[in-house]
């Protein structure tokens, strides 16, 4: 398949984090459009926004060289959800964040992967600092970003009222 952005691939013990690629639509869409943890936050769209959000997804990695991995599991070679590094343009800083299709929570992928991205930023991009918006609800996100040494004040991201902010030490990548 082809890589539709500048990603590099990086790999874990049981992960491959690579760029979006076509036959990666379906499964992006599905979480979308239907996911319960996309429900829960009132954050569903419709098939077309998905796309439109997909392709945005591309051209973020031509903007910023930087965007959304495609977590893909090693021994079964399935998509199990995207990690990677945002800025949208009202955004104050660098976010790092994380988005598990639906079976795949619960697993450690958001971490392992999380950890990789956190590493590459470090390293090949020079981020001294990375940040998670997080649903003051959302306590499974929480738990991960806890996991990467994370931590908040309760501090609301300006762009988003519901999300705290987590601030990421790059020191212990």
């Amino acid at each position: 398949m082809q890589n539709l952005s500048t990603a590099p691939m990086l790999t874990t013990q049981r992960l491959v984090l690579r760029g979006p690629e076509r036959d990666d639509l379906p499964g992006f869409t599905r979480f979308m459009t239907s996911a319960s943890s996309m429900e829960a936050q009132g954050e569903t769209v419709t098939a077309e926004q998905a796309w439109f959000g997909f392709l945005t997804g591309i051209g973020h990695w031509h903007w910023h060289g930087f965007g959304f991995f495609t977590v893909v599991e090693q021994h079964t070679g399935h998509p199990v959800g995207r990690v990677g590094l945002i800025k949208h343009s009202n955004w104050p800083d660098v976010e790092l964040a994380w988005h598990l299709f639906e079976g795949a929570e619960g697993k450690g992928f958001a971490t392992e992967a999380a950890m990789a991205v956190k590493k590459w930023a470090y390293e090949d991009l020079g981020l001294d600092r990375l940040y998670s918006y997080i649903d003051w609800e959302n306590t499974r996100s929480q738990a991960v970003a806890k996991r990467l040494g994370a931590v908040t004040d309760g501090t609301r991201a300006p762009h988003e009222l519901e999300a705290e902010v987590w601030v990421h030490s790059m020191e212990s990548h």
